[in-house]
C-alpha cells in the first residue's frame, strides 16, 4: 500500500471531492468509499478529513447539502455541485494538468509538452 503524506491528501481533496459530486449527489461515506475503490483501496480518507472540507466547500457555495432519509430509515446529508463548483473543478483540473505536466517533463526530458 502506497502511502501519502496529509499535505497531498489535503491537496487533492478538493477536487476529488468535487469530481464525485459532479457525477451526482452523495453523502459523507459514499464518498470515502468511491474515493478508496477509484485508488484500487490505496487512497483513504478518514471522516475527520473529509468532513472539514465538506464544511469549507460549503461555505464557499461550491456544495450544498440536504438532509435526507435514506433505504433504511436513516438520516444522511446529502451533497451536491454547485454552478459554482463546476466553475471552481475546471480551474481545479487546469491547475493539476498544468502540475502533472511539469511532472511529466521534469520526469520524462524527451518528451515535448505544450501547455495552452
Amino acid at each position: 500500500m502506497l502511502l501519502f503524506s496529509k499535505d497531498l491528501v489535503a491537496a487533492t481533496s478538493v477536487p476529488l471531492i468535487l469530481t464525485i459530486l459532479s457525477e451526482g449527489e452523495s453523502y459523507g461515506y459514499e464518498i470515502i468509499k468511491t474515493i478508496k475503490e477509484m485508488s484500487g483501496g490505496s487512497l483513504e480518507f478518514a471522516e475527520g478529513t473529509l468532513y472539514p472540507v465538506l464544511k469549507k466547500l460549503e461555505e464557499k457555495k461550491f456544495i450544498s447539502s440536504a438532509w435526507k432519509t435514506a433505504a433504511n430509515d436513516r438520516q444522511r446529508k446529502y451533497y451536491r455541485i454547485s454552478a459554482a463548483g463546476k466553475k471552481q473543478l475546471e480551474a481545479e483540473k487546469k491547475n493539476w494538468q498544468f502540475i502533472n505536466e511539469i511532472f511529466e517533463k521534469l520526469w520524462n526530458p524527451h518528451i515535448n509538452f505544450s501547455y495552452s
